[in-house]
């Protein structure tokens, strides 16, 4: 058994033991735990996934649950919002391969951003998600990435709260970021 098996295998023990509402992601060697979103985190995801379902093609369902795993396992991560098949929703457990996900969605936390801007920017790319939107409370921006090539996204176009943003197929729609609600000081 690989490296990546067996740290596979330490992660699923984990996660039988840990509290719920504590949501664990891996990148190589490093373990992250995340607590429960704030009613801000909530609401936002709630507005972008509100908008989401009008568009997502017919066998795809939201998913704020499933982690993507990369094809190796060395990289697992918890997308506050992704879309996966209605077949893949329908295996057992919580894991999803990453080549099923349409796009990850994430909201900044304030006591940990570089986690989403610059950790899951580059996991993201090379499990090769389609799609990686940035809702930013803090800044009141959002920014789309999109074209993975190895570690990096080729395409970038960032939004105010309040502006639009397209969302490119198998979506197609322009996103409305006029119900976001930014960080209180």
């Amino acid at each position: 058994m690989g490296f990546h098996e067996q740290y596979r295998d330490f992660v699923e023990e984990l996660e039988r033991i840990t509290p719920e509402g504590v949501r664990i992601e891996w990148s190589g060697d490093t373990l992250i735990l995340q607590g429960r979103p704030s009613n801000i985190h909530q609401l936002n995801i709630a507005q972008v996934r509100r908008q989401f379902e009008r568009y997502a093609p017919d066998d795809y369902l939201p998913s704020e649950r499933s982690a993507i795993v990369s094809p190796d396992g060395s990289k697992g991560r918890g997308p506050d919002l992704t879309y996966l098949p209605v077949e893949v929703l329908s295996e057992p457990g919580n894991k999803a391969p990453a080549a099923e996900a349409l796009i990850a969605v994430e909201v900044v936390s304030p006591s940990n951003p570089g986690n989403d801007w610059m950790d899951k920017l580059h996991d993201y790319a090379v499990m090769r998600i389609p799609l990686y939107l940035i809702v930013d409370p803090r800044q009141q921006t959002v920014t789309l990435f999109s074209e993975p090539n190895h570690d990096r996204y080729h395409t970038r176009s960032d939004r105010k709260f309040g502006d639009e943003i397209r969302i490119p197929e198998p979506f197609g729609f322009t996103l409305s970021l006029s119900a976001l609600v930014p960080y209180q000081d």
